[in-house]
């Protein structure tokens, strides 16, 4: 026998007794095979079996993927969740948030805090939430002014980075004047102002909601205003108790006390129905300005990217807690009308809201301080 022969044979005999354990088909009983073509064979099931093992770790990243957030809505909440208000305690925003927060608790068996974060218009609690992760355990109490702040001045987040996800209720806008004043209803006073009587109208600063109402009057019904800027909503209000200044519009939660004491006169609501704990006062739309709907209303917002399937549960808790009867009788006898509903819903509303306050900003220019 030749060397080449014999080493040919030698060849065939490793390859066979290594193969044969292994893929015993592949060198027949009495065939003749080359090492070359066994490890070539076993090359080959080495490559289909990566490509196999690749798929399977695609197609289990797949599936990680989307079990993933479905897995961790099953699971929430596991830890406290946190309602981050953009305002002081004490006011209708305030309010409602810890009356959503309370009833909100109690259907997902789970702590929320109320976390007041004021400063900056409301621009730094708004902030902490659009940069904060979202997997459900942060949410902005949101309100109008969350919405125009963009338009208006320079924020440090995009509208895009939070989500709407429930409306909880609104404190409707009062227009008020001193006790003294000799104006009887929306329509007096709007038409004395166009008689260049040089009225003013205090505000909470730019973009606030008085500020908006005054930007309706002037823009939409040719109200002629000197708007005065104050520091605060309580400041405005003090004005026209002071009789420094001829008008503002506040949360009905505010200026109800003082109108059913007498110390100052309202003109209007201007939301589009009248207020439950003071019946008597007609809407603005009633006298003739059905352009002017605006209210100090409180939302949850979350950070984008939030699982739909906790944004869903957080909608249904704040909607079961808006309806809860205490909680409704409790929120109407101060002047606040609790609302609740879907996640379109507040959708709906907040596209509204936004295209309706656009509208004014444009009218108006207004722009910061």
């Amino acid at each position: 026998m030749s060397g080449e022969g014999l080493h040919s044979q030698q060849g065939c005999s490793l390859a066979r007794r290594w193969n044969m354990a292994h893929h015993p088909q592949a060198c027949p009983s009495g065939s003749f095979c080359t090492f070359n073509s066994i490890l070539s064979y076993n090359m080959l099931n080495l490559k289909l079996s990566r490509r196999s093992l690749l798929a399977s770790a695609v197609t289990a990243s797949l599936i990680a993927s989307v079990a993933g957030p479905a897995h961790a809505a099953d699971a929430w909440p596991s830890k406290p969740i946190r309602f981050v208000v953009p305002f002081s305690a004490g006011g209708a925003n305030d309010l409602l948030a810890r009356a959503a927060a309370e009833g909100a608790s109690k259907v997902l068996g789970q702590t929320i805090i109320v976390d007041n974060k004021p400063g900056a218009g409301a621009i730094l609690g708004t902030d902490v939430v659009a940069k904060a992760a979202p997997d459900g355990y942060t949410f902005l109490i949101s309100a109008a002014g969350v919405i125009s702040n963009s338009m208006i001045r320079k924020v440090p987040y995009k509208d895009s980075d939070l989500t709407p996800v429930a409306m909880i209720g609104l404190a409707p806008s009062v227009i008020i004047v001193p006790a003294n004043s000799p104006y009887k209803d929306l329509k007096d006073f709007v038409a004395k102002s166009k008689s260049g009587a040089g009225l003013h109208f205090g505000t909470a600063g730019n973009g606030s909601t008085p500020h908006f109402v005054e930007g309706l009057l002037t823009s939409k019904y040719g109200a002629k205003l000197d708007l005065i800027p104050y520091k605060s909503g309580s400041e405005s209000v003090n004005a026209v108790l002071g009789n420094q200044t001829d008008a503002t519009s506040e949360a009905s939660i505010v200026v109800i006390p003082y109108l059913k004491a007498g110390k100052l006169k309202a003109l209007a609501t201007t939301w589009t129905q009248r207020i439950s704990a003071y019946p008597d006062l007609p809407t603005a739309a009633e006298q003739g300005f059905g352009d002017i709907k605006i209210a100090h209303w409180a939302g949850v917002h979350a950070p984008a990217g939030t699982p739909p399937a906790i944004l869903d549960k957080v909608a249904n808790a704040v909607d079961k807690a808006m309806k809860e009867p205490k909680t409704v009788e409790r929120l109407k006898g101060m002047g606040i009308e609790p609302i609740g509903g879907t996640r379109a819903s507040f959708t709906k509303f907040v596209d509204e809201e936004r295209a309706r306050l656009g509208e004014v900003v444009k009218a108006t220019g207004m722009k910061e301080d």
